[in-house]
């Protein structure tokens, strides 16, 4: 019988989480798969990947309540464990980030670790420990692995991106999305989300969160220049993001154009669509996030990174086409059917043995 690794007498979801698993039905089930599956320090394993990766998500609140996703990047290396309850970030924030003044000591930090050419992912949630100019210390609250479903295969190669000094374009802040946004989300298959909710009682089991997300380009429908509406495909049930918004509905969306290295950032305020025909009408949709935009952030070229897609996640042959998603949308479809098909080569699926559905 495996043991519980969940080192803390309270639950590892806090309350938010919980009514997101009561809703579903699967509160009792989560509880327990929780406490064996996540953890108040990092695994050998987590800490050699975080390791070898050239970015990391992260995700935060900021002094005014608004919640920003980011991506830090470096060389392989920059993201290395001191011990199993600390993680170095050896990456300032790149110019224009949204979160920098936010990273400061005694904040709460979510960070995902995802490397795109092997579909695999980890995630760790704590405090900042210390900031200095050389990046930040992480003191860990949770650990723990995600299924490498939804997630679409990529090469990335590292770029040379000038400095502030050299003229790099500086960041554009909209109220609302322009059309060069509303292009970028539309042919978006992959975004990144972070949230957050705090729980005084329950520290261990708050604070900041961030998730990946991944579809068929349009799986985030745009309405208008001031509402997105994302599906939200059946997962590992943990209901982070979901019961971060139950709790704590302000929201922040990372877009990334791999061709051009521009980061998007889409400040919102979300509510959950539990059911209905709206929901019925995405297919492979267990409940919507309806999404009104607050804030965007464009920053052009500023990622030292570029990607090229290897292949679209086969899981996404399940989802099915919806209505008003357009022509990129079909062609994924094809795309992702021809993979489950067996008329593509077959995806990588290595997974950590800690990675949990």
């Amino acid at each position: 019988m495996e043991l519980p690794t969940w080192p803390y007498e309270g639950s590892p979801f806090h309350s938010g989480e919980r009514l997101a698993q009561q809703r579903a039905g699967k509160r009792e089930q989560m509880e327990g798969v929780g406490r064996r599956v996540v953890r108040g320090e990092m695994l050998e394993q987590h800490r050699l990947f975080f390791a070898q990766l050239p970015f990391m998500l992260a995700g935060a609140r900021t002094d005014d309540g608004g919640v920003w996703a980011t991506m830090l990047a470096g060389t392989p290396g920059f993201a290395h464990a001191l011990d199993p309850l600390q993680l170095r970030i050896d990456a300032p924030p790149l110019p224009g980030d949204p979160l920098d003044g936010a990273l400061r000591d005694g904040a709460e930090l979510g960070l995902l670790g995802i490397e795109l050419p092997t579909r695999r992912r980890n995630r760790l949630n704590g405090v900042i420990a210390r900031r200095d100019a050389a990046g930040f210390t992480v003191q860990v609250r949770q650990s723990f692995g995600n299924c490498p479903r939804y997630i679409q295969q990529r090469e990335l190669l590292p770029v040379h991106v000038p400095s502030e000094d050299a003229g790099v374009a500086q960041p554009q802040v909209l109220d609302r999305l322009d059309h060069e946004a509303i292009a970028l989300v539309r042919r978006a298959d992959t975004l990144f989300i972070a949230s957050h909710h705090s729980d005084p009682e329950a520290p261990h089991s708050g604070g900041a969160d961030v998730s990946h997300r991944g579809g068929k380009p349009g799986f985030v429908r745009v309405d208008g220049d001031d509402t997105l509406v994302m599906p939200d495909f059946n997962g590992n049930a943990y209901f982070n993001t979901i019961g971060n918004l139950v709790a704590s509905p302000r929201a922040g969306l990372l877009f990334v154009d791999w061709e051009t290295g521009t980061l998007l950032h889409v400040a919102v305020r979300a509510e959950i669509v539990w059911e209905g025909p709206e929901v019925q009408a995405y297919a492979g949709a267990e409940r919507l996030v309806r999404m009104r935009v607050e804030q965007v952030i464009r920053r052009p070229g500023v990622l030292p990174l570029r990607g090229r897609l290897v292949s679209m996640s086969p899981v996404l042959a399940q989802t099915g086409e919806w209505p008003g998603n357009g022509s990129a949308n079909r062609a994924a479809n094809r795309a992702a059917n021809g993979y489950a098909n067996g008329s593509a080569p077959a995806a990588d699926h290595h997974r950590s043995p800690a990675d949990h559905h």
